[in-house]
């Protein structure tokens, strides 16, 4: 049985990735490892994502994405906007019955926060 997911995105500078995760994305750091760091883990709600340094892996930072569910997809948007997250896209319905926005991190990794609208085509 599945019982979670923790997807690992490849950062070119993890110290500054962190400080953006926890102070504009609104994550606490929940674990850091290495000595200098080179992977974290940070948690929000029951979301968890980890950072990996770009030195540390062959994966190339800002390839990567993130679908994040939530309960107020246009609450969430203003918290981050507040905050000074980078929004590629407003909050938006679309006819495959979600209501989503996106951001980018440091790197280009993109991070879509949606939750359904209860109107599947």
């Amino acid at each position: 049985m599945l019982v979670g997911a923790a997807p690992v995105l490849a950062v070119q500078d993890i110290a500054a990735s962190i400080v953006h995760y926890r102070d504009v994305l609104g994550f606490d750091v929940t674990f850091q490892y290495g000595a200098p760091l080179f992977y974290a883990c940070l948690c929000r709600n029951d979301v968890n994502l980890h950072l990996i340094a770009a030195e540390k892996t062959k994966r190339l930072p800002g390839n990567s994405a993130v679908a994040v569910f939530v309960d107020d997809v246009d609450a969430l948007h203003a918290e981050l906007s507040a905050r000074g997250a980078k929004v590629v896209k407003a909050p938006e319905n679309y006819d495959y019955g979600m209501r989503e926005f996106n951001v980018i991190d440091l790197d280009g990794n993109e991070l879509f926060f949606g939750m359904g609208t209860g109107s599947e085509k």
